[in-house]
């Protein structure tokens, strides 16, 4: 069998696109208006302390204006979020043009028709890669049990189909 290199990023790329995953929305207030970015990389981490991780690249030049806040929302994105997703992610436009939400009053930002808010704050940025790894210390929380999640896999969004009784 011939593996191709690792280092080679598109098979890479198709290799981590086999895994399902779920898409949040990390976003803040700064100046007033909102802030955030689009990440499938969430993953529950610790239950006590109670944290969660996404991970985001160097280059993103909305992670540094979400940094330093005091608060970020953290949105489990819903079923009907692909647009809004793309919109969020863009590197252009009014990304929160049309999309629904809600600040609290530390400057977190969440996401309407979201399946769960986790309102967070940065426990720990680890370097990792062309990524930093972003611990967040979820502060409180809620779900939306009636709202299916947004999956994303094989580079496309994807809905669930209904779980069997």
């Amino acid at each position: 069998m011939i593996v191709p290199d690792p280092a080679e990023t598109s098979a890479l790329r198709r290799a981590y696109g086999t895994f399902p995953s779920g898409v949040t929305a990390v976003c803040a207030l700064r100046d007033g208006a909102p802030v955030g970015i689009a990440a499938s990389s969430f993953v529950s981490v610790s239950m006590d302390p109670p944290l969660v991780s996404v991970c985001v690249q160097h280059t993103s030049t909305t992670w540094p204006l979400l940094a330093d806040r005091p608060r970020l929302g953290l949105s489990v994105l819903g079923s009907t979020h692909d647009r809004a997703c793309r919109q969020i992610a863009s590197k252009t436009g009014d990304r929160f043009a049309g999309i629904g939400y809600t600040a609290t009053d530390e400057g977190a930002v969440l996401l309407h028709d979201a399946a769960a808010w986790l309102d967070c704050s940065v426990h720990a940025i680890v370097p990792a890669g062309d990524h930093d790894l972003v611990l967040l210390r979820v502060e409180a929380l809620q779900t939306h049990d009636d709202v299916a999640p947004l999956v994303f896999h094989g580079s496309r969004f994807h809905g669930l189909a209904a779980l069997a009784a």
